[in-house]
């Protein structure tokens, strides 16, 4: 064009060439569990890796407790109240479970940004961004976590960021955890239940591995008497009392406690034959123990013997109830039947 050319300068363009060659090498030379959590922002594959899932559920759930920590030291709460449960009683809601919500969710996303992630705090808004890098000293030595994929459509993650609020707000703190749940095609496999006071975490994967702190309270002497012991929640009316004795006889012993997590770690320890929740519970509340249970041969269904689904399309809410145990499981659910039976199908 009229004689002139086009001169393109070359210098911007090469450095900028280098400086993409040396981010991907940056990324590249990192363990593939211990890459930025950045890496999992540019990654457009189709594929996620359970192990890492593992590791950064465990991360998520500690990370959470450590905010549950910092508000209670301080004791500047904040408390309110979300409403009244399904049992009429008070809902509440402190700065913990909102600072753990932030942190869980927020953490788990930037590392997993295509799967779905359901909190109890999902209303909740976060004006600071939290992220982690995966750290896989989280697992123990001799833990078998095996590198195995999965589709990303498959997935759902269900995040409890503060379990038992209102013991929380009692000081009550040996009920309290943060917990997290994989699901793979509806069913848990992976679950972490952790106590922010104690320091203790159980996390379970599904025929691989669990904590040692999980194969500790597994391996406590198992309950020798023939007459159970079921676990309730505090939190319930007398009529549960009353017919949790009219369904398993009157010589049945009845543990009262709170928080979903504390109460499967009581059936995992032998301090209970079993868990009974009559009324509805959310999702949140119960996926990680269903894991948990399930990697040690144990169950949790409904009350209508049916498992729980925990896929991104189903209700978080559980409406029929729930049965947990480790043994026995179906001759406790006869004893639920007849009893329904005799009442028409009503429980309650």
């Amino acid at each position: 064009m009229n004689g002139r050319s086009i001169r393109i300068n070359r210098v911007p363009a090469t450095i900028t060439v280098i400086l993409l060659t040396i981010v991907l090498v940056y990324f590249l030379n990192f363990h593939k569990e211990e890459r930025p959590a950045i890496y999992g922002m540019l990654r457009s594959d189709n594929r996620v890796n359970l192990r890492k899932m593992l590791i950064a559920a465990i991360q998520a759930a500690q990370r959470g407790g450590l905010e549950i920590l910092d508000v209670a030291h301080s004791r500047q709460l904040k408390e309110r109240s979300k409403g009244k449960t399904a049992e009429g009683v008070n809902d509440p809601f402190t700065d913990a479970d909102g600072r753990s919500h932030c942190v869980m969710k927020q953490g788990l996303k930037r590392i997993f940004p295509r799967v779905q992630i359901f909190s109890e705090e999902d209303k909740e808004y976060c004006k600071d961004a939290h992220s982690f890098d995966l750290d896989p000293t989280v697992l123990h030595e001799t833990a078998i976590v095996p590198d195995v994929e999965v589709t990303v459509q498959d997935v759902t993650v269900w995040v409890d960021p503060l379990d038992a609020t209102k013991e929380f707000t009692e000081e009550l703190y040996e009920y309290v955890t943060t917990m997290v749940c994989v699901a793979v095609a509806g069913q848990p496999v992976i679950g972490v239940i952790h106590n922010p006071f104690s320091g203790h975490t159980a996390w379970a994967w599904v025929g691989h591995s669990m904590s040692e702190y999980l194969a500790e309270l597994h391996n406590l002497p198992r309950h020798s008497s023939e007459e159970p012991i079921i676990t309730i929640s505090r939190s319930h009316t007398a009529a549960a009392n009353d017919v949790t004795r009219s369904v398993f006889g009157d010589n049945v012993s009845i543990l009262t406690a709170a928080g979903a997590g504390y109460k499967v770690l009581q059936v995992v320890a032998n301090n209970a034959t079993a868990y009974l929740h009559t009324s509805i519970i959310k999702k949140w509340d119960i996926c990680a123990g269903d894991a948990i249970l399930r990697a040690l041969g144990g169950a949790m269904t409904t009350l209508n013997d049916e498992p729980i689904n925990y896929g991104p399309n189903e209700s978080p809410v559980n409406k029929y109830g729930l049965l947990a145990s480790l043994e026995q499981h179906g001759k406790y659910m006869e004893r639920l039947s007849k009893y329904r039976t005799l009442h028409n199908g009503k429980l309650r």
